[in-house]
């Protein structure tokens, strides 16, 4: 009788890296559409208050290229409520935000070699809500690496969402009244 060896071979294409394969191309993609229709992506702003939603789920949805969405929720805190503005394009640029867990969660093969992602994983397994709430609240590039992390550790996704929009709606709504003063201390 052979003796049977317990060691299972693993093979690279199992089913979880072609679900990574697929999301990090889908962020890719989505990044690139973001970045090659910028102008188109601006004009949604005539839409009032959707347009504000759909601008930042889209200027946050960017991980390639950062798109400025701040700009928007001011120019809109000026015209609109801006406690509105703040609101609704803090729960869209949330929503925008999930392509990093997503990344995270599906496509780590792409940015598990980067120090600061490395650190931020240990900040996520050490302060994990913290550390989402933080970087939500702070203006930063930092968000995006986070919420890989977020998604490469399984960090459940409703708190990720709740976090992500407790520290960004408070940032929005400060973006939109600097769109009010900015018409006082900066008159054309």
């Amino acid at each position: 009788m052979e003796p049977t060896d317990n060691k299972t071979e693993k093979h690279f294409w199992t089913r979880e890296r072609y679900l990574q394969v697929i999301v990090l191309l889908f962020v890719l993609a989505l990044s690139a559409f973001i970045f090659l229709n910028r102008d188109k992506v601006a004009e949604l702003q005539i839409y009032g208050y959707l347009g504000i939603f759909i601008v930042s789920i889209i200027s946050c949805s960017s991980i390639v290229v950062p798109v400025p969405g701040w700009i928007l929720v001011a120019t809109m805190g000026a015209i609109l409520n801006p406690v509105a503005v703040g609101i609704v394009s803090g729960l869209g640029g949330t929503i925008g935000e999930m392509t990093g867990y997503l990344l995270g969660y599906g496509g780590r093969i792409a940015v598990e070699n980067i120090d600061i992602y490395n650190r931020m994983v240990q900040w996520m397994r050490r302060w994990g809500s913290i550390t989402v709430f933080i970087l939500a609240l702070i203006p930063n590039p930092l968000f995006d690496l986070a919420g890989a992390a977020a998604g490469l550790l399984r960090f459940p996704l409703w708190k990720f969402i709740l976090l992500g929009a407790a520290g960004r709606i408070p940032k929005h709504v400060l973006f939109a009244y600097l769109g009010i003063w900015s018409m006082y201390f900066l008159p054309l």
